[in-house]
């Protein structure tokens, strides 16, 4: 019975799924397409200076919660083309005939309503489809339990294509809704997956589109990029000139007072000795760690598996690491995903409040995938100016994602994706 359940239930579903689609898909695109066409139509009366905007912001909500149902309920990814709009548009009317303006010449646009006219055709036939494999047989059990002299008026009912007067065709019928539900089985879900697959013709953006963005996104990553070693040679400036170059100084000072008073006062010199063998001592020791913060010794020799390893024995909250790499990525690669984890590693450890922390890298499919967690009290986002900022551009630069789960309460996790190869 429990194998009959499960092998119903997701049929059932989509077919739900599709009879939801086919109802409130239909209706809202049809609203929206008429609401926008309008708007538009009215820009020339001024009117549609105020309206277009939010009919087109509208159609966008509609469309990206279909790209949500999609890969929620289907696999099926459909990434968002828009344009971002300007965060300094102004207000009043100059600033209502800029984001128009600016909404209307994104080709994303015209490719929703092409989308929605689409939508509440062909659509929305698919979506009833998947619905009706399932659930029109339930009407062949009714007939053949012998309702079918209630719906009978003189002529013979039709059941798809089965006239049925009586019981023996009553039973042809019920025989049909069971080779349709036989075939709703293993339908639905497939019919259910080509709806969206047919939305994803549209939504997706075009490899224009695509090849633009990604221009976008390499324009900008290449000026993070530039501005953080920008900034990582300012800071190694600095430490140099405010540890070991200091020490280094001063121990050269003191060199020269005990070359003074090597003769006159031995003992004061054998003191000044030792100091200047703990700045030597100490000199080195702010070097090795200066050179660790450029490129970890471990992590060239051994690994990134390793270097996160050494790592996480130097923080004071227990870390557990699991390691699943076959090989290593391109140094560069594995130099930028060991500063993310070590960044996230320290987030952790500084602002989560928590005892125990959890990281974990393997690489499946052409990506190197990191996740760091804590039992801390959540709360954390990537936002202006957060360390978790720093991390996803840094990431960017090789396109690298990242993705932080941190509900109020707890836990965290930060998930890190970059595209590599082992070797």
């Amino acid at each position: 019975m429990n194998a009959l359940v499960t092998r119903v239930r997701p049929p059932m579903l989509a077919a739900g799924r599709g009879l939801f689609l086919s109802v409130y898909g239909l209706a809202v695109s049809i609203i929206l397409f008429v609401l926008a066409v309008l708007s538009i139509s009215f820009i020339l009366l001024g009117i549609g200076v105020f309206t277009t905007p939010v009919a087109l912001e509208a159609v966008r909500r509609h469309a990206n919660q279909r790209r949500l149902w999609a890969a929620a309920w289907s696999g099926v990814r459909i990434p968002a083309p828009y344009r971002p709009l300007p965060k300094d548009l102004r207000g009043g009317v100059t600033g209502q005939v800029e984001r128009t303006t600016l909404l209307l010449k994104d080709p994303a646009t015209w490719r929703d309503l092409q989308w929605l006219l689409v939508d509440m055709t062909a659509g929305a036939v698919l979506a009833v489809l998947a619905a009706a494999l399932m659930l029109y047989p339930i009407e062949s059990v009714v007939l053949a339990a012998g309702l079918w002299r209630v719906f009978q008026d003189g002529d013979p009912y039709w059941y798809g294509f089965v006239p049925v007067d009586s019981q023996l065709t009553g039973l042809a019928a019920l025989a049909l809704g069971a080779a349709l539900f036989w075939l709703g089985l293993r339908a639905a879900e497939p019919v259910l997956r080509a709806h969206f697959l047919l939305a994803r013709t549209l939504l997706a953006p075009t490899s224009e589109q695509t090849l633009a963005q990604r221009v976008d996104r390499l324009t900008e990553t290449r000026h993070e990029a530039v501005d953080t070693a920008a900034s990582e040679l300012r800071r190694i400036e600095r430490d140099l000139h405010d540890g070991a170059q200091a020490r280094l100084v001063a121990m050269g000072m003191n060199l020269g007072t005990i070359e003074a008073l090597i003769e006159k006062d031995p003992a004061q010199a054998k003191k000044m000795l030792a100091m200047a063998r703990e700045s030597s001592a100490e000199a080195l020791t702010e070097l090795r760690d200066l050179v660790r913060g450029i490129h970890p010794p471990v992590l060239a020799e051994r690994g990134l598996g390793d270097a996160v390893k050494a790592l996480a024995l130097r923080l004071p909250v227990t870390t557990e690491v699991t390691v699943d790499l076959p090989g290593r990525a391109e140094a560069s690669v594995e130099s930028a995903a060991y500063f993310a984890v070590s960044e996230v590693l320290t987030n952790a450890v500084k602002h989560s409040g928590g005892d125990r922390i959890w990281a974990d890298l393997h690489h499946t499919e052409g990506m190197l995938r990191i996740s760091v967690t804590d039992n801390g009290g959540g709360g954390a986002r990537v936002g202006s100016g957060s360390g978790l900022s720093g991390v996803e551009r840094r990431l960017g630069t090789f396109d690298g994602v990242l993705a932080v789960s941190s509900p109020a309460g707890g836990p965290t996790m930060v998930t890190m994706e970059l595209p590599c190869v082992l070797s």
